[in-house]
């Protein structure tokens, strides 16, 4: 499974995009989407995905 960010609660603060370890999260026509065959849900990295525990807007980065 992976995540993905919800456009409409999306700030594009940027602060998810340099703490995914897998790159998975990039800038698409001004808005950050996550990449699901790279996202791996920081799974053997982290306890929770990075994307979620740094966004500043709760619930914007959530599963797929």
């Amino acid at each position: 499974m992976a995540y993905k960010i919800v456009a409409s609660q999306c700030s594009v603060c940027g602060a998810c995009e340099f703490e995914c370890p897998n790159a998975a999260i990039s800038l698409k026509r001004e808005m950050y989407v996550i990449d699901a065959s790279k996202c791996t849900e920081c799974a053997g990295q982290f306890d929770k995905p990075q994307c979620a525990a740094v966004c500043p807007v709760e619930g914007t980065c959530v599963p797929a």
